[in-house]
């Protein structure tokens, strides 16, 4: 007998799809604005820092970059509480997101500040800038503009996998796509409508990041 195909039974649980894509949005917010400003104290600690800094950030961002999100989500949620340091499920959820592509973007920016030109750090230099003054407001804006592509990519690309977010409980759109499916036992159509979602949430992230470096580097482009 042939499946027929039903997604009305997806949209009548239209309220929990809506909850769970706003709890998506939410964490993709925080773990991108976090992340990125992760990345850049990172990127400077491993360029500029002092000698001190330099090895316990190259720890953290290797240790990050070469295992898999989900076993850094599982160490966040369930093994902090045995150090004594208690998070929920969006607590969590959002610390690991943050800490993962706080470790992606810093080597992103900084191929993006090895790229800047010695003459530059020279005249910030005869201007009695300190390093971090020259950093702040020489290298890093052009260093952004170089590789905002490829750190707008790497922000998809965590927002894609915050999916797995949902196997600590935390709410959000695959959480509620399990949830939909497990009532009507429409796997088809759910995940279908889901995926849909989550490419439209893609596109639309990715254009409002093309919006933003626009709007930031505008004047550093002329």
């Amino acid at each position: 007998m042939a499946y027929q195909y039903d997604f009305s039974s997806v949209f009548e649980y239209t309220p929990v799809l809506v909850k769970g894509l706003a709890v998506t949005v939410e964490l993709i917010a925080f773990g991108a604005v976090a992340g990125v400003a992760l990345g850049i104290a990172c990127a400077w600690a491993r360029t500029q820092g002092p000698a001190w800094l330099r090895a316990p950030v190259t720890a953290y961002v290797e240790v990050i970059r070469n295992t898999p999100f989900l076993i850094q989500l599982f160490f966040v949620f369930f093994g902090l509480p045995s150090l004594g340091i208690r998070l929920g499920e969006m607590q969590a959820a959002c610390l690991a997101m943050a800490l993962n592509l706080g470790a992606y973007s810093a080597e992103i920016i900084r191929a993006g500040i090895d790229a800047t030109p010695r003459g530059q750090y020279e005249a910030g230099a005869s201007l009695a800038l300190s390093r971090l003054q020259v950093f702040r407001h020489i290298v890093l804006k052009p260093a952004l503009m170089r590789i905002w592509p490829a750190l707008s990519s790497q922000i998809v690309i965590v927002m894609l996998g915050s999916a797995v977010c949902s196997q600590i409980a935390a709410e959000d759109l695959t959480f509620a796509a399990n949830f939909i499916q497990s009532r009507n036992f429409r796997a088809f159509e759910v995940y279908f409508v889901t995926t849909g979602i989550y490419l439209a949430l893609a596109v639309l992230l990715r254009q409002l990041l093309r919006m933003t470096g626009r709007r930031l580097f505008r004047k550093a482009a002329r």
